[in-house]
């Protein structure tokens, strides 16, 4: 038996979210959700449909709505919208086993449905509008939905063909992909195909998935190296990857990172700073999870598109969870690879290769006094902020002006964490 599967997304979630708990309709309230104490440049993170029904972009900045537009601003409440998100997750709970349902974001997830059209003795097409009906009736949160018989398939047919449909319940199999989606463009509407992408696929002419089947595969494997083994069965509509492949996906390789986006435009030495905060917390994380690594990563994304990001990764001599070590270690490679000529706005550390702490690296030249002091006091720092908050116990660089941790340490995902308090903004004012 074939499989069949939903991908459902909740439909402009964090608007959909603030609408709700004012009572409001989403699909006739002109709502964005946005802090404006970021400034005109702020990223709306969510946009009612009511205002993309006005050509208000998804994801843009405060400063793009038209002075015309009349809306409400939301200031992001990250924690709220994972309490609805857990909440409408117990409602697909109570239509199918957690084996089955796959949570790829806050706001989308896939559900093998194969066996349950037996079970309720209807269609495809009426369980996914059962449960996104109840989604509706419990959350006040509109869905929308995908149908395909395979994961890929479900994702292209909610991201394109639901939204050509009434009931927005979007249906592919490989004979109407091929018919409806082989010639569609843009095909940057295709999931997992970036501009970047699109862009090198150009170059030979193609401009749609038919455009890669026809096309020599050793080019494909020659520009995109391993991923064009994605991008050929992806443009025959085959996707053999299911959701139990994915919850059983064990990574041979393990590593932890940490990005921001800056809150405004930083020169070089104010970004040195961050970095330092950065590395100081992250080095708390290998030590509260009892890993040590040999390998640190560093991106550095510059406000000036034409300047290329830059930073790179290094392999370390050594395995260490040493704050100290690590510190030295990113200020090299920060020195080394930084342009101080351009602002920054974008930052990102990482640690590759992390192993168990067993491992760590002692030498004849390591003093283990000086090292177990060191993290003697990590581990009280870091029982210190489980128990009074992130913010319990700060160094003297966080009370810098260009210092983020204080703030950061408020934020859930990189947004603000809310609560049931709530701020309307009208036009970026306080209302």
């Amino acid at each position: 038996m074939d499989k069949i599967y939903l991908c459902i997304d909740l439909k402009s979630f964090y608007a959909s979210c603030e609408c709700a708990d004012r009572g409001l309709d989403s699909l006739k309230t002109r709502l964005v959700v946005a802090d404006p104490s970021r400034g005109r440049g702020a990223l709306c993170l969510a946009v009612s449909p009511a205002l993309k029904e006005l050509g208000v972009k998804n994801r843009c900045r405060l400063f793009e709505i038209p002075e015309n537009i009349d809306y409400i601003c939301a200031v992001p409440r990250m924690k709220r919208y994972m309490l609805i998100s857990a909440k409408i997750y117990s409602i697909y709970r109570k239509y199918v086993a957690e084996e089955d349902i796959y949570v790829y974001s806050i706001d989308e997830c896939f559900i093998d449905v194969t066996s349950y059209l037996k079970i309720y003795r209807m269609d495809v097409k009426s369980l996914a509008k059962m449960m996104i009906d109840d989604v509706f009736r419990t959350t006040g949160i509109c869905a929308t939905a995908g149908i395909g018989t395979n994961l890929f398939l479900a994702k292209v047919a909610l991201d394109i063909t639901a939204k050509h449909v009434d009931d927005h319940i979007g249906y592919l199999d490989d004979e109407i992909f091929k018919k409806e989606i082989w010639h569609h463009k843009p095909i940057t509407d295709v999931w997992n195909i970036s501009r970047g992408t699109a862009k090198r696929l150009l170059k030979y002419g193609v401009d749609d998935l038919y455009g890669i089947t026809t096309l020599n595969e050793d080019i494909l494997y020659k520009e995109f190296g391993i991923n064009a083994e994605i991008l050929i069965d992806h443009a025959h509509g085959i996707e053999p990857v299911t959701i139990k492949d994915i919850k059983g996906y064990r990574s041979k390789s393990n590593s932890i990172s940490s990005q921001q986006i800056l809150f405004e435009n930083y020169d070089y030495e104010s970004a040195l700073l961050v970095l330092k905060e950065m590395v100081d917390l992250s080095s708390l994380e290998l030590i509260e999870k009892k890993i040590v690594t040999s390998s640190i990563s560093l991106y550095i994304g510059y406000t000036d598109d034409l300047r290329n990001p830059t930073g790179g990764t290094r392999r370390l001599n050594e395995f260490t969870q040493s704050r100290e070590r690590l510190m030295d270690y990113f200020i090299t490679l920060f020195k080394d690879t930084t342009d101080p000529n351009y602002l920054i706005r974008r930052m990102g550390i990482g640690f590759g290769n992390v192993v168990d702490e067993k491992y760590e690296t002692i030498d004849l030249f390591t003093d283990e006094n000086k090292l177990k002091k060191e993290k003697e006091l990590q581990k009280s720092l870091i029982e210190i902020k489980k128990k009074y908050g992130k913010n319990a116990v700060i160094k003297g660089m966080d009370l810098e002006s260009k210092a983020t941790t204080i703030k950061r340490n408020e934020l859930v995902g990189g947004h603000n964490a809310g609560g049931s308090r709530r701020e309307d903004y009208k036009d970026g004012e306080k209302k």
